[in-house]
Protein backbone atom coordinates (compact mmCIF):
# COMPACT_ATOMS: atom_id res chain seq x y z
CA UNK A 1 0.00 0.00 0.00
CA UNK A 2 1.30 3.59 -0.73
CA UNK A 3 2.37 5.39 2.03
CA UNK A 4 0.03 8.85 1.07
CA UNK A 5 1.74 10.85 4.26
CA UNK A 6 3.84 13.96 2.64
CA UNK A 7 6.97 15.37 5.07
CA UNK A 8 9.10 18.46 4.36
CA UNK A 9 11.80 20.35 6.21
CA UNK A 10 12.07 24.44 5.27
CA UNK A 11 14.92 26.89 6.60
CA UNK A 12 14.48 29.92 7.23
CA UNK A 13 15.29 33.06 9.31
CA UNK A 14 13.22 35.73 11.43
CA UNK A 15 13.60 38.95 9.89
CA UNK A 16 11.80 40.56 12.77
CA UNK A 17 14.24 39.36 15.41
CA UNK A 18 17.60 40.47 13.66
CA UNK A 19 19.89 42.38 16.18
CA UNK A 20 22.19 45.49 15.82
CA UNK A 21 24.72 43.79 14.12
CA UNK A 22 22.37 42.72 11.63
CA UNK A 23 22.09 39.00 12.75
CA UNK A 24 18.91 37.06 12.59
CA UNK A 25 18.19 33.48 13.96
CA UNK A 26 18.07 30.50 11.86
CA UNK A 27 15.02 27.92 12.50
CA UNK A 28 14.01 24.84 10.89
CA UNK A 29 10.43 24.31 10.28
CA UNK A 30 9.26 20.50 9.84
CA UNK A 31 5.64 19.44 8.51
CA UNK A 32 4.13 16.45 8.48
CA UNK A 33 0.71 16.14 6.82
CA UNK A 34 0.33 19.72 6.76
CA UNK A 35 1.10 20.37 10.73
CA UNK A 36 4.08 21.84 11.58
CA UNK A 37 6.52 22.65 14.54
CA UNK A 38 9.28 25.14 14.65
CA UNK A 39 12.99 24.57 15.66
CA UNK A 40 15.22 27.18 16.58
CA UNK A 41 18.43 25.65 15.46
CA UNK A 42 20.26 28.45 18.01
CA UNK A 43 22.70 29.69 15.07
CA UNK A 44 22.23 33.66 14.46
CA UNK A 45 23.92 34.19 10.34
CA UNK A 46 23.98 37.55 7.80
CA UNK A 47 21.10 38.16 6.31
CA UNK A 48 22.40 40.35 3.55
CA UNK A 49 23.80 36.42 3.06
CA UNK A 50 20.94 34.43 3.28
CA UNK A 51 18.71 33.21 0.56
CA UNK A 52 15.13 32.36 1.42
CA UNK A 53 14.75 30.76 -2.11
CA UNK A 54 17.20 28.03 -1.94
CA UNK A 55 17.22 27.94 2.37
CA UNK A 56 21.59 28.73 1.96
CA UNK A 57 23.68 31.13 2.77
CA UNK A 58 24.61 32.74 -0.87
CA UNK A 59 27.95 33.51 -1.61
CA UNK A 60 31.86 32.34 -0.18
CA UNK A 61 34.06 31.89 2.32
CA UNK A 62 34.47 29.88 5.79
CA UNK A 63 31.47 30.97 7.37
CA UNK A 64 29.21 30.15 4.48
CA UNK A 65 30.34 26.96 4.00
CA UNK A 66 30.24 25.79 7.57
CA UNK A 67 26.44 27.22 7.70
CA UNK A 68 25.44 25.65 4.51
CA UNK A 69 26.88 21.94 5.92
CA UNK A 70 25.32 22.74 8.78
CA UNK A 71 21.68 23.16 7.43
CA UNK A 72 22.48 19.62 5.08
CA UNK A 73 23.18 17.60 8.45
CA UNK A 74 20.40 19.02 10.15
CA UNK A 75 18.26 18.20 7.23
CA UNK A 76 19.24 14.78 6.86
CA UNK A 77 19.03 14.21 10.64
CA UNK A 78 15.67 15.26 10.90
CA UNK A 79 14.38 12.82 7.32
CA UNK A 80 16.46 9.91 9.07
CA UNK A 81 14.07 10.81 12.22
CA UNK A 82 11.09 10.51 9.94
CA UNK A 83 12.49 7.55 8.06
CA UNK A 84 12.89 5.53 11.25
CA UNK A 85 9.46 6.20 12.92
CA UNK A 86 8.13 5.00 9.65
CA UNK A 87 10.11 1.78 9.31
CA UNK A 88 8.89 0.84 12.57
CA UNK A 89 5.35 1.45 11.12
CA UNK A 90 4.39 3.88 14.04
CA UNK A 91 2.73 7.21 12.80
CA UNK A 92 5.20 10.47 13.84
CA UNK A 93 3.94 14.02 14.14
CA UNK A 94 6.38 17.15 13.77
CA UNK A 95 6.35 17.96 17.01
CA UNK A 96 7.41 14.27 17.50
CA UNK A 97 10.38 14.42 14.80
CA UNK A 98 11.05 18.09 16.85
CA UNK A 99 11.37 16.57 20.40
CA UNK A 100 13.29 13.67 19.02
CA UNK A 101 15.63 15.98 17.56
CA UNK A 102 16.22 18.59 20.75
CA UNK A 103 16.75 15.86 23.07
CA UNK A 104 13.24 17.01 24.33
CA UNK A 105 10.32 15.36 25.97
CA UNK A 106 7.07 15.55 24.53
CA UNK A 107 4.79 17.99 25.71
CA UNK A 108 1.68 18.57 24.02
CA UNK A 109 1.20 21.99 22.55
CA UNK A 110 -2.12 23.44 24.16
CA UNK A 111 -1.75 26.79 21.65
CA UNK A 112 -2.45 28.45 25.14
CA UNK A 113 -1.58 31.84 24.46
CA UNK A 114 0.18 34.37 27.09
CA UNK A 115 -2.98 36.98 28.00
CA UNK A 116 -5.19 33.63 28.46
CA UNK A 117 -2.69 32.88 30.91
CA UNK A 118 -2.66 35.69 32.54
CA UNK A 119 -6.49 36.20 32.86
CA UNK A 120 -6.50 32.71 34.15
CA UNK A 121 -4.46 33.72 36.87
CA UNK A 122 -5.56 36.59 37.68
CA UNK A 123 -9.25 35.18 38.16
CA UNK A 124 -7.76 32.89 40.66
CA UNK A 125 -6.18 35.16 42.58
CA UNK A 126 -9.21 37.38 42.79
CA UNK A 127 -11.20 34.63 43.68
CA UNK A 128 -9.07 34.30 46.61
CA UNK A 129 -9.12 37.77 47.77
CA UNK A 130 -9.56 38.11 51.67
CA UNK A 131 -8.20 34.57 52.20
CA UNK A 132 -5.01 34.58 50.40
CA UNK A 133 -4.44 37.83 48.70
CA UNK A 134 -5.39 41.21 49.04
CA UNK A 135 -7.60 43.71 46.41
CA UNK A 136 -4.15 45.82 45.63
CA UNK A 137 -2.07 42.80 44.19
CA UNK A 138 -4.77 41.69 42.45
CA UNK A 139 -5.08 45.38 40.87
CA UNK A 140 -0.85 44.84 40.13
CA UNK A 141 -1.28 41.88 37.76
CA UNK A 142 -4.02 43.55 35.81
CA UNK A 143 -2.48 46.66 35.64
CA UNK A 144 0.83 44.40 33.99
CA UNK A 145 -1.89 42.52 31.72
CA UNK A 146 -2.56 45.67 30.38
CA UNK A 147 0.97 46.54 29.38
CA UNK A 148 1.72 43.43 28.25
CA UNK A 149 -1.54 43.61 26.28
CA UNK A 150 -0.46 47.07 24.69
CA UNK A 151 3.10 45.84 23.79
CA UNK A 152 2.00 42.75 21.57
CA UNK A 153 -0.19 45.14 19.83
CA UNK A 154 2.61 47.90 19.57
CA UNK A 155 5.35 45.28 18.64
CA UNK A 156 3.78 42.24 17.01
CA UNK A 157 0.89 43.89 15.39
CA UNK A 158 -2.23 41.49 16.95
CA UNK A 159 -4.06 40.96 20.20
CA UNK A 160 -2.22 38.40 21.64
CA UNK A 161 1.04 35.88 21.85
CA UNK A 162 1.25 32.21 21.41
CA UNK A 163 3.62 30.80 24.33
CA UNK A 164 5.97 28.73 22.28
CA UNK A 165 6.18 32.20 20.15
CA UNK A 166 7.82 33.86 23.01
CA UNK A 167 11.43 34.06 23.48
CA UNK A 168 14.18 36.11 25.48
CA UNK A 169 14.26 38.78 23.01
CA UNK A 170 10.16 39.34 24.04
CA UNK A 171 11.05 40.34 27.83
CA UNK A 172 14.10 42.56 26.73
CA UNK A 173 11.51 44.35 24.45
CA UNK A 174 9.09 44.46 27.03
CA UNK A 175 11.46 46.36 29.48
CA UNK A 176 12.63 48.71 26.48
CA UNK A 177 8.65 49.16 25.88
CA UNK A 178 7.69 49.77 29.94
CA UNK A 179 10.70 52.89 30.05
CA UNK A 180 10.66 53.94 26.95
CA UNK A 181 6.50 54.12 25.63
CA UNK A 182 5.39 54.03 28.88
CA UNK A 183 7.70 56.26 30.95
CA UNK A 184 7.73 54.06 34.19
CA UNK A 185 11.16 54.05 36.50
CA UNK A 186 13.64 51.55 36.53
CA UNK A 187 12.50 49.73 39.73
CA UNK A 188 8.67 49.42 38.72
CA UNK A 189 9.80 48.20 35.45
CA UNK A 190 11.66 45.42 37.27
CA UNK A 191 8.15 44.72 39.12
CA UNK A 192 5.97 44.30 36.45
CA UNK A 193 9.17 41.84 34.86
CA UNK A 194 9.12 39.71 37.94
CA UNK A 195 5.47 39.12 37.77
CA UNK A 196 5.59 38.36 34.40
CA UNK A 197 8.31 35.54 34.60
CA UNK A 198 6.12 34.28 37.63
CA UNK A 199 3.44 33.78 34.92
CA UNK A 200 5.59 32.15 32.45
CA UNK A 201 6.69 29.76 35.46
CA UNK A 202 2.95 28.61 36.09
CA UNK A 203 2.95 27.63 32.26
CA UNK A 204 6.17 26.03 32.70
CA UNK A 205 4.56 23.91 35.65
CA UNK A 206 1.53 23.24 33.92
CA UNK A 207 4.00 21.57 31.13
CA UNK A 208 2.30 24.40 28.54
CA UNK A 209 5.71 25.63 27.05
CA UNK A 210 9.08 23.18 28.16
CA UNK A 211 11.02 25.68 29.64
CA UNK A 212 10.56 29.50 30.85
CA UNK A 213 12.41 31.71 28.04
CA UNK A 214 12.89 34.53 30.80
CA UNK A 215 14.37 32.79 33.04
CA UNK A 216 17.92 34.40 32.05
CA UNK A 217 16.38 37.66 32.62
CA UNK A 218 17.79 39.12 35.82
CA UNK A 219 15.89 41.69 37.75
CA UNK A 220 18.34 44.53 39.26
CA UNK A 221 16.74 47.29 41.45
CA UNK A 222 18.38 50.44 41.94
CA UNK A 223 18.74 53.20 45.02
CA UNK A 224 16.46 55.66 45.60
CA UNK A 225 15.70 58.34 47.55
CA UNK A 226 12.72 57.88 49.34
CA UNK A 227 10.62 61.06 49.59
CA UNK A 228 9.27 62.20 52.76
CA UNK A 229 8.44 65.39 54.72
CA UNK A 230 10.63 67.42 56.60
CA UNK A 231 9.72 68.91 60.59
CA UNK A 232 8.69 72.05 59.03
CA UNK A 233 6.52 70.41 56.47
CA UNK A 234 4.77 68.04 58.72
CA UNK A 235 4.01 71.55 60.87
CA UNK A 236 2.97 73.60 58.15
CA UNK A 237 0.80 70.76 56.83
CA UNK A 238 -0.70 70.13 60.30
CA UNK A 239 -1.59 73.68 60.70
CA UNK A 240 -3.30 74.51 57.79
CA UNK A 241 -6.93 75.37 57.99
CA UNK A 242 -9.01 73.82 55.35
CA UNK A 243 -12.49 75.17 54.25
CA UNK A 244 -13.20 72.14 52.40
CA UNK A 245 -14.20 68.56 54.66
CA UNK A 246 -12.79 65.85 51.86
CA UNK A 247 -9.35 68.14 51.56
CA UNK A 248 -9.52 68.36 55.81
CA UNK A 249 -10.41 64.70 56.35
CA UNK A 250 -7.74 63.48 53.63
CA UNK A 251 -5.21 65.76 55.35
CA UNK A 252 -5.55 64.14 58.60
CA UNK A 253 -5.88 60.78 57.84
CA UNK A 254 -2.67 61.55 55.41
CA UNK A 255 -1.34 62.92 59.17
CA UNK A 256 -2.37 59.79 60.83
CA UNK A 257 0.20 57.66 58.50
CA UNK A 258 2.92 60.16 59.43
CA UNK A 259 2.52 59.43 63.16
CA UNK A 260 1.86 55.85 62.89
CA UNK A 261 3.89 54.71 60.17
CA UNK A 262 0.77 52.63 58.46
CA UNK A 263 0.58 52.03 55.20
CA UNK A 264 -2.77 52.75 53.42
CA UNK A 265 -4.03 49.46 52.65
CA UNK A 266 -3.46 48.77 56.61
CA UNK A 267 -4.70 52.09 57.79
CA UNK A 268 -7.48 51.91 55.53
CA UNK A 269 -8.79 48.54 57.03
CA UNK A 270 -8.65 49.53 61.19
CA UNK A 271 -11.31 49.62 63.39
CA UNK A 272 -11.90 50.98 66.84
CA UNK A 273 -11.53 47.44 67.76
CA UNK A 274 -7.88 47.85 66.77
CA UNK A 275 -7.04 50.93 69.76
CA UNK A 276 -5.92 49.49 72.89
CA UNK A 277 -5.28 51.05 76.31
CA UNK A 278 -2.49 49.10 77.98
CA UNK A 279 -1.25 48.85 81.99
CA UNK A 280 0.25 52.25 81.19
CA UNK A 281 -2.15 54.21 80.17
CA UNK A 282 -0.89 54.48 76.90
CA UNK A 283 -2.47 53.97 73.53
CA UNK A 284 -1.91 51.34 71.16
CA UNK A 285 -2.86 49.70 67.70
CA UNK A 286 -2.65 46.22 67.50
CA UNK A 287 -2.59 44.67 64.04
CA UNK A 288 -1.21 42.83 61.38
CA UNK A 289 0.33 43.93 57.72
CA UNK A 290 -1.90 43.15 55.15
CA UNK A 291 1.14 42.07 53.17
CA UNK A 292 2.67 39.96 55.33
CA UNK A 293 0.36 39.25 58.59
CA UNK A 294 3.39 40.12 60.52
CA UNK A 295 2.41 42.18 63.54
CA UNK A 296 2.69 45.59 63.60
CA UNK A 297 1.46 47.12 66.85
CA UNK A 298 2.47 50.88 67.25
CA UNK A 299 1.81 53.44 70.53
CA UNK A 300 -0.06 56.08 69.73
CA UNK A 301 1.76 59.69 69.54
CA UNK A 302 -0.32 62.62 70.67
CA UNK A 303 -0.99 63.67 67.12
CA UNK A 304 -2.02 60.24 66.09
CA UNK A 305 -3.87 59.91 69.39
CA UNK A 306 -6.16 63.50 68.51
CA UNK A 307 -7.40 62.49 64.76
CA UNK A 308 -8.84 58.98 66.04
CA UNK A 309 -10.57 61.40 68.93
CA UNK A 310 -11.60 63.93 66.45
CA UNK A 311 -13.95 61.04 64.40
CA UNK A 312 -14.81 59.28 66.90
CA UNK A 313 -18.16 60.22 66.74
CA UNK A 314 -18.39 60.64 62.57
CA UNK A 315 -21.12 59.13 61.06
CA UNK A 316 -19.27 57.80 57.79
CA UNK A 317 -16.96 55.96 60.62
CA UNK A 318 -19.91 54.54 62.27
CA UNK A 319 -21.88 53.70 59.88
CA UNK A 320 -18.34 51.57 57.98
CA UNK A 321 -17.17 50.69 61.09
CA UNK A 322 -13.59 52.75 60.96
CA UNK A 323 -11.38 54.00 62.98
CA UNK A 324 -11.17 57.20 60.55
CA UNK A 325 -12.81 58.43 56.77
CA UNK A 326 -9.86 56.45 54.90
CA UNK A 327 -11.45 56.59 50.89
CA UNK A 328 -9.92 55.34 48.06
CA UNK A 329 -5.85 55.19 47.42
CA UNK A 330 -6.94 56.86 44.25
CA UNK A 331 -8.84 59.60 45.43
CA UNK A 332 -6.75 59.89 48.67
CA UNK A 333 -3.84 60.64 46.19
CA UNK A 334 -5.39 62.97 43.63
CA UNK A 335 -6.75 65.15 47.08
CA UNK A 336 -3.00 65.04 48.55
CA UNK A 337 -1.50 66.70 45.29
CA UNK A 338 -4.28 69.35 45.64
CA UNK A 339 -3.41 69.81 49.53
CA UNK A 340 0.73 69.91 48.83
CA UNK A 341 -0.18 72.88 46.28
CA UNK A 342 -2.79 74.79 49.27
CA UNK A 343 0.22 74.14 51.77
CA UNK A 344 3.04 75.39 48.95
CA UNK A 345 4.65 71.70 49.70
CA UNK A 346 6.71 71.05 46.58
CA UNK A 347 6.39 67.48 46.60
CA UNK A 348 4.51 64.69 45.09
CA UNK A 349 2.38 63.89 48.23
CA UNK A 350 1.23 59.78 48.42
CA UNK A 351 -0.07 58.22 51.00
CA UNK A 352 3.22 55.97 50.71
CA UNK A 353 5.36 59.51 51.96
CA UNK A 354 3.30 59.29 55.17
CA UNK A 355 4.86 55.43 55.97
CA UNK A 356 8.06 57.12 55.03
CA UNK A 357 8.19 60.39 56.83
CA UNK A 358 6.75 58.03 59.93
CA UNK A 359 10.43 56.09 59.59
CA UNK A 360 12.52 59.04 58.47
CA UNK A 361 11.25 62.40 60.23
CA UNK A 362 9.12 61.33 62.85
CA UNK A 363 11.24 58.23 64.26
CA UNK A 364 14.58 57.81 63.28
CA UNK A 365 15.44 61.64 62.79
CA UNK A 366 14.17 61.62 66.90
CA UNK A 367 17.01 58.63 67.99
CA UNK A 368 14.58 55.96 68.18
CA UNK A 369 16.32 52.76 67.26
CA UNK A 370 15.94 51.38 64.28
CA UNK A 371 15.37 48.15 65.60
CA UNK A 372 12.12 49.47 67.20
CA UNK A 373 11.04 51.32 64.04
CA UNK A 374 11.75 47.81 62.06
CA UNK A 375 9.19 46.35 64.44
CA UNK A 376 6.67 49.32 64.48
CA UNK A 377 7.09 49.11 60.32
CA UNK A 378 6.23 45.00 60.56
CA UNK A 379 9.55 44.48 58.76
CA UNK A 380 11.08 40.91 59.54
CA UNK A 381 14.76 42.84 57.89
CA UNK A 382 16.66 45.86 59.11
CA UNK A 383 17.66 46.12 56.07
CA UNK A 384 14.63 46.73 54.83
CA UNK A 385 13.79 49.60 57.34
CA UNK A 386 17.10 50.75 56.36
CA UNK A 387 15.86 51.22 53.03
CA UNK A 388 13.00 53.41 53.99
CA UNK A 389 15.07 55.78 56.38
CA UNK A 390 17.40 58.30 55.60
CA UNK A 391 19.99 60.09 57.89
CA UNK A 392 18.90 63.37 57.90
CA UNK A 393 21.48 66.73 58.25
CA UNK A 394 19.55 67.93 61.57
CA UNK A 395 20.23 64.72 63.03
CA UNK A 396 23.93 64.56 61.94
CA UNK A 397 24.02 68.21 63.41
CA UNK A 398 22.61 66.32 66.55
CA UNK A 399 25.03 63.44 66.82
CA UNK A 400 28.09 66.17 66.34
CA UNK A 401 27.31 68.62 68.86
CA UNK A 402 26.81 65.66 70.99
CA UNK A 403 30.32 64.81 70.13
CA UNK A 404 31.88 68.50 69.70
CA UNK A 405 30.63 68.63 73.49
CA UNK A 406 32.69 65.68 74.71
CA UNK A 407 36.02 67.00 73.33
CA UNK A 408 35.42 70.20 74.48
CA UNK A 409 34.95 68.38 78.30
CA UNK A 410 38.03 66.02 77.66
CA UNK A 411 40.47 69.14 76.56
CA UNK A 412 38.97 71.57 79.66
Amino acid sequence: MKNSRSFSVLFWTNKAKADINGLVPLYARVTVDGKRAEISLRKRLNLKKWDARTGFMKGSGEEVRITNRYITEVGNELFEIYTAFNRKGEIVSADEIKNKFTGQPLIEITGKSLLEIFDEHNQEIENLVGRDYVKATVTKYKTIRSKVSAFIITKYKKPDILLEELDFTFISQFEKFLKIQEGIEHNTAMSYIKRLKRILSIAVNNKWIAHNPFLAFKCTTRKIARLHLSELELSVLSSKEFRIKRLEEVRDCFLFSCYTGYAFVDAQKLTPAHVHQRNDDEYWIETSRTKTEIVANVPLLPQALAIIKKYKDSDWCIAANRLLPIKSNQKMNAYLKEIADLCEINKNLTTHVARHTFATTVTLGNDVPIETVSKMLGHTKITTTQIYARVQENKIGRDMAVLKRKLIDIDS
